[in-house]
């Protein structure tokens, strides 16, 4: 080995190449003596450190070996590889900063690059940075906060009514021309959005249309007499016929056995709606498209504004007896039965404890809403459900001050689990009708096992 580098000194000393590498190192001091003016203090150190190790490399291979030494090889080797760790070792210099790292915050100490097993303080001088740990909301805050994103858009608040306004007069206009023998009552909406309970977006809405009895040829017969046994709907039955035979009452065309048929009514009323009217003309001076809906049960209409998309359902509705009945008959051969609705009382319940006592039931019942809205297990549990259920609740719990919302919120939870897993929830108004006999097994369990999973952690709710 040591031949070889005599050798090679002395063929580059004759053939003039230790003249070309004198001439590098001048190069090579010529560009460190001008490296801090192009790269800067922190680039003409690195280019220093790299140039130097290059050179004892250099230099290293072009001096005579010592042929008497024996360990000039092996130092010549440990040299090189310690020259060539310096060059790899050399730190980089630190990037240029742009200017959008101007905005970003400032890190805290650096980490040393090699950790000491045995665990070493920080150097003496070296700021002490306190991490401080995230703060946790509590239930109460995060339903708070849940609360301030229900609102529906304006322009939903204020034309969703105009434009269903403006179908209900023409829609009264059309069966006051074609139906002048029918007494229907003056159209008015109905729903969440006009009690100030609506939650997310105001995409439907009621259209309710009064049917007028006279209440000397009718009488309510409750369901719970019948062979249903619901307590839940009622029967109108034409009485009197002796005295005032069919076709005294203008009514009398949609009977079914002595019975005011709510499923024959709809039918007039679908083709009327499907066939009859033209919604292209209405739509037209209305801005809009309305498209009756065909294939419902229920008398619908989806309504496409620039705006908003709104679905009407109408109702024909008798209110008899201090009783509110719509034609919402129950799936299956029977078609005289007439739903009671509570809404309305359920609503001005509500409203009126909270007056009493400036209470939170309406903001948790909106919360509620939004949570039965977006979870599609439990639909059906929105609405009128979860408004009993506050309702009854407000019998047992008289705190329903703001700061009380967590808990009177986590109770309805448990009390709604508590009424599926019975399968049983009484109405507030009559407690013979129980609201969750339209279920079937499997909803009950499926919002059941949702409800039960929250009771432990609520917030899964509210994402």
């Amino acid at each position: 080995m040591a031949a070889f580098w005599q050798q090679r000194g002395r063929r580059q000393e004759n053939t003039g190449l230790g003249s070309v590498i004198d001439g590098l190192g001048s190069v090579f001091d010529v560009l460190l003596a001008n490296a801090r003016l192009v790269l800067g203090v922190s680039g003409a150190a690195v280019l220093a450190i790299a140039t130097l190790a290059v050179k004892r490399l250099i230099d290293r291979a072009t001096s005579p070996r010592d042929d008497g030494d024996p360990k000039a090889e092996q130092k010549s080797l440990e040299e090189s590889w310690q020259d060539l760790a310096l060059i790899k070792t050399t730190p980089k210099p630190p990037k240029k900063q742009r200017r959008e790292d101007l905005s970003e915050p400032l890190l805290s100490a650096a980490q040393p690059l090699v950790a000491d097993p045995k665990g070493c303080s920080a150097p003496l001088g070296a700021p002490q940075v306190k991490s401080s740990p995230l703060r946790c909301l509590t239930l109460q805050e995060k339903l708070l906060s849940h609360s301030s994103q229900l609102a529906v858009p304006e322009i939903q608040v204020s034309l969703v009514p105009q434009l269903a306004r403006s179908i209900c007069t023409h829609l009264q206009n059309f069966l006051r021309s074609k139906c002048p023998e029918l007494p229907f009552g003056r159209l008015f909406l109905s729903g969440a959005l006009l009690d100030g309970l609506e939650v997310l977006a105001a995409d439907h809405i009621h259209l309710m249309l009064p049917v007028v009895l006279d209440t000397g040829l009718w009488s309510l017969i409750s369901g719970e007499d019948t062979v249903v046994r619901n307590p839940q709907y009622w029967m109108i039955k034409r009485i009197d016929l002796g005295y005032f035979p069919r076709g005294c009452s203008p009514w009398d065309r949609f009977i079914v056995g002595r019975y005011l048929s709510s499923s024959v009514l709809n039918e007039t009323l679908h083709k009327l709606l499907v066939a009859s009217i033209n919604w292209p003309a209405i739509g037209g001076l209305l801005g809009c498209a309305i498209h009756p809906v065909v294939a419902s049960r229920e008398l619908k209409l989806e309504v496409k504004h620039d705006q908003v998309e709104l679905s009407i359902t109408l109702f024909p509705v008798v209110e008899m007896e201090d009783k509110v009945l719509l034609a919402v008959p129950p799936e299956g051969l029977v078609e005289n039965l007439w739903l009671q609705s509570f809404y309305r009382a359920e609503v001005s319940r509500v409203k009126q404890l909270d007056a009493g006592d400036s209470g939170v039931r309406q903001l948790c019942l909106r919360i509620l809403n939004s949570v039965c809205r977006s979870q599609p297990s439990l639909h059906k549990l929105g609405g009128s459900p979860v408004t009993h259920v506050i309702l009854h609740l407000s019998d047992t719990a008289s705190d329903w001050a703001e700061e009380s919302l967590a808990d009177r919120f986590q109770q309805v939870l448990e009390e709604l689990v508590a009424s599926l897993e019975k399968g049983v929830l009484p109405s507030y108004f009559n407690p013979k009708i129980n609201l969750f006999s339209g279920l079937l097994e499997e909803e009950i369990d499926e919002m059941g096992f949702v409800l039960y999973r929250a009771i432990s952690e609520p917030e899964v709710l509210l994402k």
